[in-house]
């Protein structure tokens, strides 16, 4: 083996460790996740765009780390905030992060994929996800799926910090205009994109589940490129 088809080779498993982190270098993988200050810093972003309320039902995506199940399960105090993972490695770092919002029952993490998506007693007011989607096996699919366990006029966050190798403001722009366009694909409304200044930026795409007769409202223009 030469040593690029090595570095490639070595590449593929990093990436596939933070699409599932497993083993060993699964628990590594976590760790950075958890410990990385952009990551703690993108989380508390995401989550202050959306106005999450005392006694919201919350589901988070992917939630990895478990950061931001940390900070909404501090807004929807009276609440429940949900949970999927499909990393073994992942749910048992989050349930130690989240230990006492668990035992008095309001988090539940599962360990599932967003292709295997759990029911709930309650549509859900809000829905999640952080850097996760580019993993999804049918995005548009699972959008719609997502879709379906919100209540009219719930609210979806989806947001992206391009980790390819030499990602820049334009990598960002690329992945919010995909975002925004799977989101409309999904039957989602009211479109809007937000972008957080770090290297490389972070975008985050908030739709709108419609209420009903309200399917054929139109959604917001092509969302420009993140300053």
């Amino acid at each position: 083996m030469t040593s690029t088809s090595l570095k490639q080779c070595v590449t593929t498993k990093i990436v596939r460790q933070f699409g599932r982190p497993h083993g060993v270098p699964g628990r590594l993988v976590g760790w950075v996740m958890a410990h990385r200050a952009s990551n703690l810093q993108r989380s508390l972003w995401v989550v202050s765009l959306l106005d999450v309320q005392p006694t919201d039902q919350v589901l988070e995506v992917g939630f990895g780390p478990g950061l931001a199940i940390a900070e909404l399960a501090r807004r929807a105090n009276q609440g429940h905030v949900y949970g999927i993972d499909h990393s073994d490695a992942m749910v048992r770092q989050t349930r130690k992060r989240n230990a006492a919002a668990i035992r008095t029952q309001r988090v539940t993490l599962l360990r599932t994929s967003v292709d295997r998506l759990p029911r709930f007693d309650k549509p859900l007011d809000t829905i999640v996800a952080v850097n996760s989607l580019g993993f999804w096996p049918n995005p548009t699919q699972q959008l719609g799926e997502l879709r379906g366990l919100l209540r009219p006029g719930g609210h979806i966050a989806l947001a992206s910090q391009p980790r390819c190798a030499g990602a820049t403001a334009d990598t960002t722009a690329r992945a919010g205009r995909e975002l925004h366009d799977r989101l409309t694909q999904a039957g989602f409304t009211q479109a809007r994109l937000e972008t957080l200044p770090l290297a490389p930026p972070v975008v985050c795409v908030l739709a709108t589940n419609p209420s009903e007769g309200q399917d054929e409202m139109p959604t917001s223009a092509s969302p420009p490129p993140p300053a």
